[in-house]
C-alpha cells in the first residue's frame, strides 16, 4: 500500500438531472465511462469508523483496488493499492498501523456502493483535475439511498483553481458542497442515522500541531456540521437539525474571533458576516421552538394556553419556512464553499513576515493556553455581581461562557481530559443558568412581537409573570454557578 498522501478533493451533492450539464461546463477533455462496485469493511464494534477511517475494495474493470482512508473533509490521508484475489489483503501498512491483528481478523463487508463514473482529467488555471459524475446507490442490507454527486480531485497544481472551477460549476446548476464521503453515507444508512440532525463532533486535535493546523481542524469539522444538517433539512424540516445548524454556525464564528489574530485577512469579514446571515435566519424558529416547548409544558388548569399556542404555532412555522429557506438558498451553497476556500487556501496563511509566520507555526498548545485565559478572564470580567446585572448584563456573560466553553470543548484533546471535563462541566452549569434567564428575557420580546389579543394575550402575561417569579431562584443558582467556574482549576496550566 502506498505510503500515504492527502487526497484533496471537493464532493456536491447534485440533482442527477443537472449532471449532464454541469460535465458539459466543464474543461473538454475524453471522458471515461465505467461502473464501479465498493465493497466497504469494518469490525463489528464499528473500529474504523470510530478512527474516522474508512476500508474498502473496489472493482471496475478487471481491476481490484483496496483503499484505506483516514480523516474528514476536504484533505483525507489516503493509501490505496492494486489486490488480487477475492478478499482483503490483511497485511497492508496503513491497515496494519489502523487495527491490531486480532481486529483485523474480524474485518467483514458492511455495505456496497454501485455507481456509473463519467470521469474526465484535464488541465485548469495550471491544476491538473479530476472531474467524476456518479451516479449509483449504496445498500446497506435492506436499506438503499440514491448517489448523485460531483467530485473534483486535485492531482497536480495549487488548489485554487479547483476552487475557482467550482465557482464556474456552481452557476450551471444548484451544487451543494458535502463532506461526506459514500462510506459515511452507508454508515449512516446501517445505523439509521444517514438523515440525522449532525450533532457536534470533537475536532482531531493532536500535540505537536500548529496552531493554523488547529484552526483549520476545528473549521472543518464545524463546516461539517452545517453542511450536513443543510442536508437534513433541504429534506425534511427538523426542529434538531436547525438547533444544531445554529450551533455550527455559532462555534465557527467562535473560533474565527478566537483566532483573530491569526486568520485576520481581507476575506475574514465577509466570511463572519456570512455566517451571522444564517444564524439570524435560524434565530426565529429556534427562539419559537424554545418558547412553545415551554408554554407546552405549563401545567396549570388555570392557564388556558391553547390561542397562545397557536399563535406561537403559526410564528414557529414561519420561522422553520425561512430557515429550511436559508439551506436551500445560493447564498448558503457560496457560504460554504467561500468559507472551506478560506480556511483552505485563504491569504491569512501566507500573509505578513516572519511574525505572522511565528504565529501560525506557534504549537497548538501553547496558542490554546493563551487563548483559553483570555477567554477566562473575559468570563470573569462579564461575569462579576451577576446578581445586581441587568438583561443585557447577563446576556453578555452568556455570550462570555459560551465562548470560553466552545474554545474549551474545541482544544480539551491538547490538554489532560479528566480535568478539562471537570472544567467544561461546570461551564455548562452556569450557561444553563444563564441560558434561562435569557429564555425569559427572549419570551417576553418574543409575546411582543406576536400582537397578541385576548385570551392569547392574558395566557401570554400569566405564563411571563410565572418567569418572573422563577427569576430570583435562576439568579441565585447563576451566582454560585459562576463562583463555581471562577475557582476552579484550569485545565490548561494558567
Amino acid at each position: 500500500m502506498s505510503a500515504g498522501e492527502d487526497e484533496i478533493e471537493l464532493k456536491f451533492l447534485c440533482e442527477p438531472a443537472d449532471l449532464a450539464a454541469v460535465l458539459a461546463a466543464a474543461p473538454v477533455g475524453e471522458t471515461y465511462e465505467k461502473t464501479l462496485v465498493s465493497t466497504y469493511f469494518d469490525t463489528p464494534q464499528g473500529d474504523l469508523r470510530q478512527a474516522r477511517i474508512s476500508l474498502r475494495i473496489r472493482e471496475g474493470g478487471a481491476k481490484r483496488v483496496q483503499t484505506l482512508k483516514r480523516g474528514d473533509g476536504f484533505a483525507r490521508e489516503e493509501h490505496e493499492k492494486p489486490i488480487e484475489g477475492e478478499g482483503l489483503d490483511l497485511t497492508l501498512g496503513a491497515l496494519k498501523d489502523a487495527l491490531p491483528a486480532a481486529k483485523r481478523a474480524t474485518l467483514s463487508p458492511i455495505f456496497t456502493v454501485r455507481v456509473v463514473r463519467r470521469q474526465r482529467t484535464f488541465e485548469y488555471g495550471g491544476a491538473t483535475i479530476e472531474m467524476a459524475v456518479d451516479e449509483g446507490e449504496v445498500q446497506a442490507g435492506e436499506r438503499t439511498r440514491r448517489i448523485s454527486e460531483v467530485e473534483l480531485e486535485l492531482k497536480a497544481g495549487d488548489c485554487d483553481p479547483m476552487f475557482d472551477l467550482a465557482r464556474e460549476l456552481s452557476k450551471t446548476a444548484p451544487l451543494y458542497l458535502s463532506f461526506d464521503g459514500k462510506a459515511s453515507q452507508g454508515q449512516g444508512l446501517i445505523d439509521g442515522t444517514d438523515r440525522s440532525p449532525r450533532r457536534n463532533d470533537k475536532a482531531p486535535l493532536a500535540r505537536g500541531l500548529t496552531a493554523a493546523g488547529a484552526f483549520q481542524a476545528i473549521a472543518r469539522n464545524t463546516l461539517v456540521q452545517i453542511a450536513a444538517n443543510g442536508v437534513v433539512l433541504r429534506e425534511a424540516d427538523s426542529v434538531e437539525a436547525i438547533h444544531q445548524l445554529r450551533v455550527a454556525v455559532r462555534r465557527l464564528r467562535s473560533t474565527i474571533s478566537t483566532f483573530k489574530n491569526l486568520v485576520d485577512d481581507d476575506r475574514t469579514d465577509d466570511i463572519t458576516a456570512e455566517l451571522k446571515w444564517l444564524a439570524g435566519a435560524c434565530d426565529d424558529a429556534r427562539d419559537f421552538d424554545v418558547f412553545a416547548a415551554d408554554a407546552a409544558a405549563l401545567d396549570d388548569p388555570a392557564l388556558d394556553l391553547a390561542p397562545l399556542l397557536t399563535a406561537i404555532e403559526a410564528a414557529r412555522a414561519r420561522g422553520h419556512a425561512k430557515a429550511c429557506a436559508a439551506v436551500a438558498s445560493g447564498r448558503f451553497r457560496e457560504l460554504v464553499l467561500e468559507t472551506t476556500a478560506w480556511v483552505e487556501t485563504g491569504a491569512w496563511l501566507t500573509q505578513g513576515g516572519k511574525a505572522s509566520a511565528k504565529r501560525r507555526d506557534m504549537p497548538a498548545e501553547r496558542f490554546a493556553a493563551k487563548a483559553l485565559e483570555r477567554r477566562r478572564k473575559a468570563l470573569l470580567k462579564r461575569g462579576a455581581d451577576l446578581q445586581a446585572q441587568d438583561d443585557a448584563g447577563r446576556h453578555e456573560a452568556r455570550i462570555a461562557a459560551k465562548k470560553l466553553r466552545y474554545a474549551a470543548e474545541a482544544f480539551a484533546a491538547l490538554f489532560d481530559a479528566a480535568a478539562a471535563k471537570a472544567f467544561i462541566k461546570g461551564l455548562k452549569r452556569l450557561q444553563d443558568q444563564l441560558g434561562l434567564m435569557n429564555d425569559a428575557a427572549v419570551a417576553a420580546a418574543l409575546v411582543e412581537r406576536l400582537k397578541l389579543k385576548g385570551k392569547a394575550q392574558a395566557a401570554a402575561g400569566q405564563l411571563l409573570a410565572l418567569r418572573e417569579a422563577e427569576r430570583p431562584k435562576t439568579a441565585k443558582a447563576a451566582v454560585k454557578a459562576m463562583a463555581q467556574v471562577a475557582a476552579a482549576p484550569v485545565f490548561w496550566g494558567g
